[in-house]
């Protein structure tokens, strides 16, 4: 495999042990675990995503809680009551990440709240406000009002689409897609897929190759016309062959011969063809969506 990023079509694109404490030493590490809430007036998923992409930035174990639709005072004043119970219990201060926008509710987690609290619009809508001499909306959730908003709907329609056109189910209305992917069966294509819907809001279509295409040794002839769109995802034959034992134990198509014959196919053909691809091996659903989305960059995006 190619490490870096290939420019040119036809090439892969590329996106510390711990050791392990003793007995006694894990058993102190569990009991001073640290919990962390995610509080919200909205789903809470804003202040989850944002909390737990600054939390991995250290090595620590952490608890933690969504405590979403947190819309009144009432609802404010149990939370306040769970966090302060829960560092009473933990030993240790929680840390609560928190979306509020209602005023009062926030005004009753800062009076009451014995954690470490960081209010992320306080952070940084505030500021904007200033600094942009602007108001913000102050919209509760970042779905409220779903009926009325157009991106809303655009990104529902695309995971339907999405899901008519998993695994070349559908040629149909091919030319709407914004992505298609390609590649063996079991390389990733589908998640993928649905992650680029869901958060895109992308019309992601994904086609499987399969021994008929390694035998014409080109791509679904429906794909052609859209090579633009077209991106490639392979895998280690390996860490294959121990995903397809998970579906079918035992199976030939299962077999590490079989997936290392599939894998250097699947890669001879997207080489021929030349499109950009890149190994889903050790690379998570976000890092693969993001090289993916640098590298086609679709003229649409709900987002």
């Amino acid at each position: 495999m190619r490490s870096g990023l290939a420019h040119n079509a036809g090439r892969e694109v590329d996106a510390g042990r711990l050791c392990n404490p003793t007995p006694h030493l894990q058993i102190r590490i569990t009991m001073s675990q640290r919990s962390v809430f995610f509080v919200s007036d909205g789903t809470g998923i804003t202040a989850e995503t944002f909390g737990k992409a600054i939390l991995a930035q250290f090595e620590t174990t952490v608890r933690h809680h969504r405590l979403p639709f947190i819309d009144t005072a009432d609802k404010a004043h149990q939370v306040v009551r769970q966090i302060n119970h829960a560092g009473v219990v933990d030993g240790e201060k929680p840390i609560v990440f928190t979306t509020l926008v209602n005023m009062e509710v926030l005004k009753v987690i800062q009076e009451g709240c014995q954690g470490m609290l960081l209010d992320m619009f306080g952070m940084f809508v505030h500021p904007l406000e200033q600094e942009l001499n602007l108001k913000s909306n102050h919209r509760i959730g970042r779905f409220s009002d779903a009926s009325k908003s157009k991106e809303y709907h655009d990104r529902i329609e695309a995971i339907n689409f999405s899901l008519s056109h998993d695994d070349g189910q559908s040629n149909r209305d091919l030319e709407q897609s914004d992505v298609i992917l390609v590649g063996i069966s079991r390389s990733g294509k589908t998640p993928t897929s649905l992650y680029l819907a869901m958060q895109y809001g992308l019309k992601a279509s994904n086609y499987p190759l399969i021994p008929e295409d390694f035998e014409r040794r080109q791509l679904p002839a429906a794909l052609l016309a859209h090579k633009k769109k077209i991106f490639g995802l392979t895998i280690q034959a390996e860490r294959l062959s121990e995903i397809r034992n998970e579906r079918r134990p035992g199976s030939k198509y299962a077999s590490i011969e079989n997936c290392r014959m599939e894998v250097n196919e699947g890669e001879s053909m997207m080489r021929r063809a030349g499109i950009r691809w890149l190994s889903t091996t050790t690379k998570s659903i976000e890092e693969i969506a993001t090289t993916i989305l640098q590298e086609l960059h679709p003229e649409r995006l709900a987002y």
